[in-house]
């Protein structure tokens, strides 16, 4: 029997800002540690994502100790703490979501301002702060930060080896912005996963991923492409939409790390069932 276990971690401390790959990471109440724990806002609170401004592909992110470091070529960075000062809240949206988040600086403001040509601010998700996962999905308790809808996505190393191979292009997992990648396994072997559990935590895949322009982003150049929403189009589409990957909550904390074994706990029709 093929041992399927978890092959990497990635975490995207600023939404739709580049991700960073960790050897091993906490899960708190959200989801992983400072996974979209802050993101941009416009000036009417909306937040703003790749899909209105590809730029923020480019922006890249990393862990320097205690502090968050956003670099883009030809700007000095810009270093922020992990733990922000209390800031002035600000309410904000997220598709039809509201929450209260809190401003980080008129610093940051000017900065990504500057790297993105367009007026906005850098909010961060305060401790005191809950939001639920749509109670379609999810239980009582589940939470999120600042993701799309979902604490987690995962995604196997053979849907993407399936899918480059149907485009003939060798297209990088980073298009598709996982936390949790894993190996061992058929591909889109994870359509039909319904409980698992990676090392000590369990995980719930309610929901199939359906994908949208972001995707056909290059993360390095920002640049935009047909694939892989074309090929996605031919093969993995339902009811209007496309899917690749499974959004996923879990059950505890704790921590995850890369080489920790994949069991899978119970299965059930394919999702999307195609």
């Amino acid at each position: 029997m093929a041992i399927i276990t978890l092959s990497q971690i990635t975490i995207y401390p600023i939404k739709s800002l580049a991700g960073i790959s960790v050897a091993s990471c906490p899960v708190v109440t959200t989801g992983l540690q400072y996974d979209r724990q802050w993101m941009l806002v416009d000036v009417d609170g909306q937040f703003l994502s790749q899909r209105r401004l590809p730029k923020m592909a480019a922006i890249k992110t990393a862990l320097i100790g205690r502090h968050l470091r956003i670099s883009v070529p030809d700007k000095a960075d810009l270093v922020l703490p992990l733990m922000p000062a209390q800031g002035g809240e600000v309410p904000c949206r997220i598709w039809e979501d509201a929450c209260i988040a809190r401003h980080v600086s008129t610093e940051a403001d000017l900065w990504f301002s500057d790297a993105l040509g367009q007026e906005c601010r850098l909010v961060y998700f305060p401790d005191n702060e809950i939001r639920r996962v749509d109670p379609n999905y999810a239980l009582a308790g589940d939470q999120t930060a600042f993701s799309d809808g979902f604490p987690f996505l995962l995604v196997s190393e053979n849907s993407l080896a399936c899918l480059n191979e149907a485009m003939q292009l060798p297209m990088p997992m980073a298009r598709f912005r996982p936390n949790v990648v894993v190996s061992g396994c058929a591909g889109y072997a994870e359509d039909s996963w319904r409980e698992i559990r990676i090392g000590g935590i369990e995980f719930r895949l309610p929901k199939p991923c359906s994908r949208c322009s972001i995707p056909t982003i290059d993360p390095d150049t920002a640049e935009t492409g047909k694939e892989p929403l074309f090929t996605l189009n031919r093969t993995r589409k339902w009811q209007n939409k496309v899917y690749f990957g499974q959004n996923a909550l879990h059950n505890q904390t704790g921590v995850l790390s890369v080489g920790d074994p994949v069991t899978i706990l119970q299965t059930g029709e394919k999702q999307p069932p195609i």
